[in-house]
């Protein structure tokens, strides 16, 4: 059964784990309470009338679990490829008969009642974002469930806890932590400098409070959030950038400051999904993220484009620039050498025939433009990009600060495997990008499966949870794998940018999958199942 339909199959369903449940029915109902209090002849008369209310009553807790639970992995961004693996598995411990069908924001439930030969539908409809807390106790939850620990009416009040419950930091720590994430990235993956990174870091709060206080309230003005704040970074970045003295690097600013709104998740899961042959969620997801990147590609040049059609100076300055790098000159004609040159070796009066080709000097030295920008020895140090030594510092606190943004506790040891796994991928993805050059996609496999080797042997070996354990390391490998290939803004158009996005997502997918099928190689029937992430 794990072999000809492992994709149906969750790492704790029953058909794996051989656990069956011992009691359907919560142990704590007060009816049940009230009935052993009770003597023999009043116990009886009491249970025959109570009989058929008691079991559909029983029934309709378990049903109410697994539409708490789908909503639940909804709202908490679980990976859809696993949700109707979870879903299955839950009904098949609770002996309900049930079938579910995931597409992108819904979720179908179909209950039916062998006996009545009746049958019974929900819609589940709910969006959500990731939420690695709260995703790590519906997971426990499960599979207290699947394991028989806790009842369903206890797992259900559970969840609605968990469902009502408002995000972890306010408004106020989200922008703070908004600014963090994007001026650590802008000197870290994009050459930024300590300049850039706090124009970068600017940009990053203005979105987020967009984010939060007006988009969420206006779903008119939702539509369009990404295109007007892309537009305006772009337009703040080339003004800056424009200034004559060089102090500011628009690739860094534009490329740091949208990492926030980048689809890399929802990419990443597309690509999960058609891997797992389920074509419907997949490429409509795919479809969207490709079409989402083109808008931000779109954004970011229609705001550098409004920029110089503003400022003329820039316009032509821009202009000449690239004339001058790109001018080459072909003459046919002779040469004659009227004096001894000795590394020509002609006499005086020699005559050379042939085609002559002049090329432009470069206006900047190459050895001065690290990672698309310009930093000459004569700039401050305030204006250089970082030195090496300092990736010690700032791999460690963004994996902290990203985990921290996509609502995790800080107390807690899952925080610490995020930021290990987090560090050692990106430790990776270093060494990799130095061997392997102009290759995002397969750098990012590598990076991608070393978090998913690390975060599989977490989960089997310490009983952890493998997903939000590795979400941090992959999420960071989407900036790191964009910046091979000099910036999202370095391709120029928004087409090359999604192109850009869905190799690096490739490569993640590829590496992941690779790293499941070893750790699942080597384990036990009990867990073997198969895409666990």
């Amino acid at each position: 059964m794990a072999s000809f339909d492992s994709q149906l199959l969750d790492a704790d369903d029953p058909y794996i784990t051989g656990n069956r449940v011992r009691s359907l029915d919560d142990e704590a109902d007060l009816e049940r309470n009230v009935l052993k209090q009770m003597d023999y002849r009043t116990r009886r008369k009491e249970r025959e009338r109570m009989k058929i209310e008691f079991n559909v009553s029983s029934v309709l807790y378990r049903q109410k679990f697994l539409i708490r639970l789908s909503k639940a992995l909804m709202f908490f961004g679980a990976p859809s490829h696993r949700i109707e693996a979870q879903l299955v598995s839950a009904a098949r411990i609770l002996e309900i008969h049930g079938e579910f069908i995931h597409i992108p924001g819904v979720i179908v439930c179909s209950f039916g009642d062998q006996d009545t030969k009746t049958s019974e539908t929900h819609f589940v409809k709910c969006g959500g974002r990731l939420h690695l807390g709260s995703l790590h106790r519906v997971h426990q939850i499960y599979k207290q469930v699947v394991h028989d620990e806790i009842s369903a009416k206890e797992a259900t009040r559970q969840l609605d806890e968990l469902l009502n419950a408002g995000p972890l930091y306010n408004i106020i720590v989200r922008c703070i932590l908004a600014f963090s994430l994007c001026a650590l990235i802008c000197p870290l993956a994009f050459g930024g400098s300590l300049v850039d990174m706090m124009i970068s870091g600017i940009g990053a709060t203005v979105l987020c409070g967009l984010q939060i206080g007006v988009a969420s309230r206006s779903q008119l003005y939702a539509n369009v959030f990404e295109v007007t704040v892309t537009i305006a970074i772009a337009f703040a970045a080339r003004g800056l950038s424009s200034i004559r003295s060089q102090i500011f690097c628009y690739t860094a600013i534009s490329s740091a400051g949208i990492v926030l709104i980048l689809p890399g998740y929802l990419i990443l899961s597309s690509s999960l999904e058609l891997a797992s042959k389920n074509i419907v969620c997949g490429s409509v997801k795919m479809v969207y993220a490709l079409i989402y990147t083109l808008f931000l590609g779109f954004g970011l040049q229609i705001g550098s484009d409004f920029y110089l059609l503003v400022d003329h100076g820039a316009r032509r300055n821009l202009i000449s620039l690239a004339a001058r790098m790109n001018a080459i000159i072909s003459v046919a004609g002779t040469f004659v050498s009227d004096n001894s040159t000795s590394y020509l070796n002609v006499g005086r009066g020699t005559i050379l025939s042939g085609m002559y080709t002049f090329t432009s000097t470069v206006p900047f030295p190459e050895e001065h433009i690290i990672e698309g920008c310009y930093r000459p020895p004569t700039f401050p140090w305030y204006l250089q990009p970082f030195p090496w030594w300092t990736q010690f510092i700032i791999v460690p606190t963004f994996s902290i600060l990203s985990s921290l943004a996509n609502q995790q506790p800080l107390f807690k040891r899952e925080l610490v495997v995020m930021v290990v796994i987090s560090c050692i991928a990106y430790a990776a993805n270093k060494v990799a990008d130095h061997y392997i050059f102009n290759r995002s996609d397969v750098v990012s496999a590598i990076g991608a499966f070393v978090v998913g080797l690390l975060g599989n042997i977490y989960s089997r070996k310490m009983g952890g949870t493998a997903f939000t354990s590795m979400v941090t390391g992959v999420l960071f490998l989407v900036p790191s794998g964009l910046s091979q290939i000099g910036g999202i803004t370095a391709q120029g158009n928004g087409i090359d940018i999604g192109g850009a996005m869905i190799a690096v997502t490739i490569g993640i997918t590829v590496g992941l999958y690779m790293s499941q099928a070893i750790v699942y190689m080597f384990g036990s029937r009990k867990n073997a199942a198969l895409f666990a992430f």
